[in-house]
């Protein structure tokens, strides 16, 4: 019988996008990159979900550039990997601040150990997407700000939401970061009936760019409805 863990492993690993996207973006998929991000990945989800328990769901929006589109693992820039996680990425070195706040946040929860045993995050799009810009720089960008990758890729996003709640999801709630996030998914739910509640909670990169001086606030606010 597969763990938690396994599962996490196995969607990883087989994890790909080969369809259409707009003109000047790119998938960011840090497993089929960079040969240390899947052994990397690994040891953490064997650390934190190698059991059989339920997990309620975390949905973010898709992996930036220097949190999950480099490690591998939602929220976790290679700092937070190495510092707190303990374990070591070689290969590249990144600080990205949404990571900061919810590992702040996870500090607060109780630490990693007692917070991945209760909550699994994810994001709608599990891969990540970059954007040429006009100086000719690869920069993040989210999938809702183009119509042309939600229709291309909605399969691809529920056939992964899918795939991932069978991990051993609570589908009772579903906790979505940021607002146009949660308005998308929302949307999906809808039609899919995917969750029966969905708690939306304000984006980490938002509050630490704009509410930096409210971020205990916001702390609190994520720690009263994660419950």
């Amino acid at each position: 019988m597969k763990t938690f863990a396994d599962k996490v492993i196995k969607f990883n690993r087989q994890l790909d996008y080969t369809g259409d996207l707009p003109d000047g973006v790119r998938i960011m998929n840090p497993f089929k990159t960079n040969k240390e991000i899947l052994p990397i990945s690994k040891i953490f989800y064997k650390r934190f979900y190698n059991d059989f328990k339920t997990r309620k769901l975390i949905l973010g929006i898709n992996p930036g550039r220097l949190g999950a589109g480099v490690t591998g693992i939602p929220f976790t820039d290679t700092k937070r990997l190495t510092e707190i996680c303990k374990i070591n990425l070689i290969s590249v070195t990144t600080h990205e601040p949404s990571s900061v706040f919810i590992y702040d946040m996870i500090d607060k929860f109780g630490g990693p150990e007692i917070f991945y045993n209760r909550y699994f995050i994810t994001a709608v799009s599990p891969l990540g997407f970059v954007l040429k810009n006009k100086k000719g720089n690869w920069i993040n960008f989210n999938y809702y700000d183009s119509a042309e990758i939600i229709t291309a890729m909605e399969p691809f996003f529920l056939e992964c939401l899918d795939t991932q709640i069978r991990f051993g999801i609570d589908t009772t709630v579903c906790y979505v970061l940021g607002k146009k996030n949660s308005k998308y998914v929302n949307h999906l739910n809808s039609r899919k009936k995917l969750f029966k509640s969905i708690i939306t909670l304000d984006h980490p990169r938002y509050i630490q760019q704009y509410k930096s001086t409210l971020k205990d606030e916001y702390i609190s606010d994520y720690l009263s409805k994660l419950k």
